[in-house]
């Protein structure tokens, strides 16, 4: 299929026609990828990334046979995984043998499996930030005759901490923060003979997942930006202060940082070798937000319109998706085949800002919502929308 739309922009009547001819056959719902759309996002991230690799991260994205397109496009190397059963499943299957998986494990079996199998062991590293998580994994490996060595990645805190600690911005992934907490807890780790400290993560949510220009909130979007220039001066420093300091301890792979939305600015960093990125290759209408790059939506979903209980209202079966986090209105799927309808907010309908002209597909119809950053279904069973 030809890009959706242009570069920030919804699929116009055109690509809805197309969308509509390739899926006449199906029932909704059902989810529709634009391949050039797809390529045309994985060529602006890498050129945003200027060189250094992006390591796709697996929840954003959801299909394998995507992955592995990605993983064979020039910029793209390396998985973040979501799960160690996840990475184990990937790796097993040959889709990549270089995986980091995002997020600390508890889950004993999969641990325990990991450290039986070397091959597995080798292309695995899984996610600590604290002693308790070596503990585990050392308790786990214990039932295996001849364990292999198991490869951490430490996660360090990137939030940005102001006025004495009375502002915090940025998601706390980590108890680790300092060079000084780093190294201690790098040294801990190659005092271990059962493990390999292979990399260091820090994912800067408050730079890479909070748009800058976000529609109607001027003043809103001045302090953003001024907090996203202060946590990136910050941040820049301390992680390079944490990577020196650990690397006086042992050797690293690499270092992870950034996110779709912060590629440049984490990739301008010395001290970074590598971005985690993924929900740029979908182009959610999140970032719609953003001031420094735009995308096309390359997914989408279709649901069928069931009744029109009100002038101006449609109720639609089932859900969709919705971005990475709480279900806010900038992270939740946005109507296409009708950009001026919007979700009812509790059970009031929304007024219509414009008139479109693309009707819905024959039969008991459908609205189609662009795709999202990561799968996670809504709660709801059923959703209005207000149309014109």
């Amino acid at each position: 299929m030809s890009p959706a739309g242009g570069p920030g922009e919804p699929p116009g009547p055109a690509d809805m026609t197309r969308y509509n001819a390739a899926t006449a056959g199906l029932e909704p719902p059902f989810a529709v990828i634009d391949l050039a759309a797809l390529r045309a996002n994985a060529a602006g991230m890498t050129e945003r990334a200027a060189g250094k690799p992006i390591r796709v991260a697996s929840k954003s994205v959801r299909c394998r046979a995507l992955l592995e397109w990605v993983l064979g496009t020039s910029g793209f190397g390396g998985i973040l995984a979501f799960t160690l059963p996840e990475a184990l499943w990937l790796t097993g299957q040959g889709v990549s043998d270089d995986i980091v998986v995002a997020y600390p494990s508890t889950d004993r079996s999969a641990l325990t499996r990991l450290a039986s199998y070397p091959a597995a062991a080798a292309a695995i590293t899984v996610m600590i930030d604290s002693a308790d998580q070596l503990d585990i994994i050392e308790k786990a490996a214990a039932a295996v005759a001849d364990p292999a060595p198991v490869q951490v990645c430490l996660d360090i805190d990137t939030s940005y901490v102001g006025l004495g600690g009375l502002i915090r911005a940025g998601a706390r992934r980590s108890p680790v923060r300092t060079p000084a907490d780093v190294a201690a807890l790098a040294r801990d780790i190659a005092a271990r003979p059962g493990f390999r400290l292979a990399g260091l993560m820090a994912y800067e949510a408050q730079i890479a997942g909070v748009g800058d220009k976000p529609p109607g909130r001027p003043y809103y979007a001045l302090a953003v930006r001024q907090m996203q220039r202060r946590s990136a001066a910050e941040l820049a420093r301390r992680r390079a202060a944490i990577v020196a300091a650990v690397r006086e301890v042992t050797p690293l792979r690499f270092v992870n940082g950034g996110g779709t939305g912060s590629i440049e600015r984490t990739a301008a960093e010395d001290a970074v070798t590598e971005i985690g990125a993924g929900s740029g290759l979908y182009q959610p209408s999140l970032f719609d937000s953003y001031r420094a790059f735009s995308g096309r939506p390359a997914a989408l979903f279709a649901l069928s319109v069931v009744r029109r209980p009100a002038p101006g209202v449609v109720t639609v079966a089932g859900g969709g998706y919705v971005a990475s986090g709480p279900a806010t209105a900038a992270a939740s799927p946005s109507p296409s085949s009708r950009p001026a309808c919007g979700w009812t907010s509790r059970k009031e309908p929304a007024r219509c800002r414009r008139r479109y002209s693309a009707g819905p597909r024959t039969g008991s119809g459908s609205a189609t919502g662009s795709g999202s950053a990561t799968p996670k279904p809504v709660s709801c069973a059923s959703g209005s929308l207000s149309c014109i």
